[in-house]
């Protein structure tokens, strides 16, 4: 009988990743066997254990300087990049997991129905004000005046988006990259269609989300095929050594990386595979739209840094010049596009849509400097955007969130202090001296000038200046007009907000002003493979 051998696994290297996936595996029980009004503190406490013992496996393994490994049978490859990055998901999390938790900005959460909807359940009747029909109303609460109770579906689907994000970015091989791209996909596409109050408009951002990364995920899966093609093999190591010696046709290598691109710049919001980022940035939960907007471009970030630097390396002069113009069009877009939104959360999206342009000039820099640079700025752009969405969840009127420009007008007179977090935080975004957001693209962009894209680099300056302007466009309502009498009110935040957001912003000061520490970090190694 063939005897067929384990591949060998480095159980400390990899004990981050498999802690998150056990936890979202026991995290799955108490939707089966608890009672509803019991599911909340359970899964609350479980997936704050499952990312504090993450966190902890990762410092301990990461503080004993370990070399590169490779484990799982070479499939993952845990290096400094790798483990930068699975510090940088863990600790976003967080916070986005307090944003999720969260019971006092919505009543019960973002993940109940309204009570207009309950007693409309109840009564066996259409809610007023365009609520959902009889049928598709939860019908799971008792009395309409009952204190409602989050779903809590979205704490497992957390824990398996977040293993799947550690997986992609760690993944040595194409295959194993496409199954971590569905896994943090999919609780993505199911999360952004949960909020219960602004039901249809959530449901249409999800349904887009899918359909959209569907044909994302295509075009990644029929980019692997062309390249197994060429290089007979998935191994990005092994893909490089054939692009130095082989006899098989440029066109399978060029034609596979173009394809396998287009699916990691639509998980990037990269313009101009972007058109699913406004719709699903508005429409989804807000708590959602911040874990999806800081931790997703993470993953698809460090992804394509890994592609390129270890698979694509040695080819750098031929697919430069494309991403070249896919940058250019990103910032272009971003910047644009922006300044004629008149939502928030929209003009967010827009505005990650140019960041995205900026940190591929990162992912284009192929030396230890660009990869520092990346690296810091998925996580101070991480940080301020949780906290920015974190602002925007407290800004309420009559009918919930209210996220239109002219509901801002004269903000700082009815809180100072929101006004002023949500000041410091925009100017972080457009890249303000003593934030965060200028040490991070002051380290890309001089990155990408020593490596030979000066030209690219003033465009990225220029499109910053014009971004600039729509973020100074809300500073502007907040202080120099007059709130409007019947406008919407800033609610107090619970404890989870509180934090989340007070978390945001201190990561937003300290990486502006003593960015040192972590820049090192960042630049200790370089991608194995």
């Amino acid at each position: 009988m063939t005897q067929i051998e384990m591949p060998p696994i480095d159980w400390a290297a990899s004990s981050p990743l498999w802690i998150v996936f056990a936890g979202a595996c026991v995290s799955v029980l108490p939707e089966a066997f608890l009672p509803r009004h019991q599911r909340w503190p359970v899964q609350v406490l479980w997936t704050g254990i499952t990312l504090v013992a993450a966190l902890v496996a990762l410092a301990g393994y990461a503080l004993s300087s370990p070399g590169p490994v490779l484990t799982f049978g070479a499939a993952l490859a845990v290096d400094s990049p790798a483990l930068f990055l699975w510090g940088t998901l863990i600790v976003l999390a967080i916070p986005s997991l307090l944003l999720l938790a969260d019971r006092s900005v919505e009543p019960g959460g973002v993940f109940v129905a309204s009570a207009a909807e309950r007693a409309a359940a109840r009564a066996g009747v259409p809610a007023t004000g365009g609520g959902a029909p009889p049928e598709h109303v939860d019908r799971s609460y008792g009395a309409p005046d009952e204190q409602p109770t989050m779903q809590t579906e979205p704490f497992p689907f957390v824990l398996f988006a977040l293993g799947g994000m550690m997986a992609f970015v760690a993944a040595n091989d194409l295959l194993t990259m496409f199954i971590a791209l569905e896994v943090l996909s999919l609780p993505l596409y199911l999360m952004c269609g949960l909020a219960r109050r602004r039901r249809l408009l959530s449901q249409e951002a999800a349904v887009k989300y899918f359909l959209l990364g569907a044909f994302g995920s295509a075009f990644f899966l029929y980019g692997i095929a062309l390249l197994y093609g060429y290089a007979g093999s998935v191994r990005l190591s092994a893909i490089s050594q054939a692009t130095a010696g082989t006899l098989a046709s440029d066109t399978l290598l060029f034609a596979g990386l173009a394809l396998l691109l287009v699916g990691l710049l639509f998980k990037g919001s990269v313009a101009p595979f972007h058109t699913w980022t406004p719709d699903v940035y508005q429409g989804a939960p807000t708590p959602v739209t911040a874990f999806m907007a800081a931790c997703t471009k993470v993953a698809a970030f460090g992804a394509i840094a890994r592609v390129l630097y270890v698979g694509f390396g040695s080819t750098v002069w031929e697919w430069r010049g494309v991403l070249w113009a896919v940058a250019i069009v990103s910032m272009v877009v971003g910047a644009v596009l922006g300044l004629t939104q008149s939502d928030v959360k929209r003009m967010i999206a827009y505005s990650s849509i140019a960041h995205a342009g900026f940190i591929l000039l990162g992912a284009m820099a192929l030396t230890p400097q660009g990869t520092a640079g990346l690296l810091f700025y998925l996580l101070a752009y991480g940080f301020t955007t949780v906290a920015v969405f974190g602002v925007v969840s407290l800004v309420r009127g009559p009918d919930g969130e209210a996220s239109h420009l002219s509901a801002w007008a004269g903000l700082a007179k009815r809180s100072p202090l929101a006004a002023g977090i949500m000041t410091f935080l925009l100017l972080a975004l457009a890249g303000i001296p003593l934030t965060s957001g200028f040490t991070a693209k002051f380290a890309v962009f001089s990155a990408a000038s020593a490596d030979g894209m000066v030209p690219l680099v003033v465009i990225a300056l220029v499109a910053s200046a014009v971004a600039a302007f729509f973020y100074l466009r809300i500073v502007v309502l907040m202080y120099f007009s007059e709130p409007a009498e019947d406008g919407p009110t800033v609610v107090v935040p619970g404890a989870f907000t509180t934090v989340a957001i007070t978390l945001g912003t201190l990561a937003t000061l300290v990486l502006g002003i003593l960015p040192t520490p972590v820049l090192e970090w960042a630049a200790s190694g370089a991608f194995a493979g």
